[in-house]
């Protein structure tokens, strides 16, 4: 039981290691989206506030339009990747860890069984003896097989 026990505990502490590493990369890309965003947000805001008329610090604003759809997209492609990746890792965590899980599980069955079994046949034997003791004939000690029972005086 405890092999198996430990070899259930080495998958999900496997498995939460992966989704750890996960939470990590999607962490690092948004800190880098955030960071190239208010890059480029700072750098618009400059242009726009240096415009000479409305018409270029409107045509400014569209200019960056392109790019940050680009951005978005490219972003939804990395996230794309990282569960991707996640999904391959959890699948090889979890294919590496099978043959040791299967087998401590089928010991743990087998020891049920046989544990099982013991406890049948003893809860049988006992159960047996009850029914012998109330079926058989009662008998005194003074009473002898083949006489009479004495009278009492």
């Amino acid at each position: 039981m405890k092999a198996h026990l430990d070899a259930q505990y080495s998958l999900i502490a496997d498995m939460s290691q992966k989704v750890f590493e996960t939470a990590q990369r999607i962490n690092d890309l948004n800190m880098q989206v955030i960071k190239s965003a208010l890059e480029e947000s700072f750098s618009s805001a400059q242009q726009v506030i240096v415009a000479r008329d409305p018409y270029e610090a409107l045509s400014i604003a569209a200019a960056n339009a392109q790019p940050q759809a680009e951005r978005i997209r490219e972003y939804q492609q990395n996230l794309n990747n990282i569960a991707a990746r996640t999904q391959v890792d959890l699948a090889k965590t979890a294919e590496s860890h099978f043959p040791n899980t299967s087998r401590t599980a089928a010991a743990v069955a087998d020891e049920v069984a046989r544990k099982a079994t013991e406890e049948t046949e003893k809860a049988t034997s006992r159960q047996k003896a009850a029914m012998e003791k109330f079926t058989s004939p009662i008998e005194r000690p003074d009473d002898v097989k083949g006489q009479a029972p004495r009278p009492s005086a």
